[in-house]
């Protein structure tokens, strides 16, 4: 008997993946996919970045959760774009989401675009959403070997967060060893330490979306 074999399964995604990839080259739209463990402060990023930067850039955000529309209802409050996706126990967003809920944004003339992705550091890793960069957060109240214990997030991505850092000294987490695990597995990652809370850091974060935003549109206009 002949037994059928199932083709890759994100052959379908990724067809989505490279239209959407398209349409963003074409606007000169920077998109970036974030991906963290639950509570590793996403959104709080995304809010403090938002508020800032909103004289500098036009942006938006997708938000992913298993359920509730919290998390958009915190970064709209900045007044940037905002469109909730309830994957209602999916442990990931994919192209197919994200297009679909691009259709309840005004993408004319947007700088930047944040994917932020269901709390997983697994699946969300796997699935291309048309991104330019998957962004890596780890705060500080995780272990310093997430990134030895799921490298191929920190081998994908373009820069890694260092989020909460002015809890270190409340917690056993070694920043250099946590540095030293993701470089080893890309050595062009960007790596920047931050604190939501007392600002500290966020000027690292904010001139790497300007450098990647301003290449962005040189691309576009190329």
């Amino acid at each position: 008997m002949e037994i059928p074999v199932v083709r890759n399964v994100l052959e379908a995604n990724d067809r989505i993946a490279g239209r959407l990839r398209a349409d963003f080259a074409r606007r000169g739209t920077l998109v970036l996919n974030l991906i963290s463990s639950p509570g590793s402060g996403k959104t709080s990023l995304l809010e403090r970045t938002l508020n800032d930067l909103a004289g500098e850039f036009r942006m938006a955000v997708i938000e992913g959760d298993l359920q509730t529309d919290n998390d958009a209802r915190r970064v709209a409050a900045s007044g940037a774009q905002a469109v909730q996706i309830n994957t209602e126990g999916g442990c990931h967003l994919n192209s197919s989401m994200v297009s679909e809920a691009l259709q309840a944004l005004d993408c004319d003339g947007l700088d930047i675009l944040f994917i932020e992705n269901v709390g997983n550091l697994v699946c969300p890793t796997e699935f291309d959403c048309g991104e330019d960069a998957k962004i890596a957060l780890l705060s500080v109240t995780e272990g310093d070997d997430k990134p030895q214990k799921y490298p191929y997030l920190f081998h994908k991505a373009k820069a890694m967060i260092l989020n909460k850092i002015d809890l270190l000294p409340y917690v056993d987490f070694d920043v250099k060893k946590a540095r030293a695990h993701a470089c080893a597995l890309n050595a062009d990652l960007a790596v920047m330490e931050v604190s939501c809370r007392n600002h500290e850091g966020l000027e690292d974060w904010y001139e790497w979306l300007r450098a990647a935003a301003k290449a962005k549109k040189e691309a576009a206009h190329e």
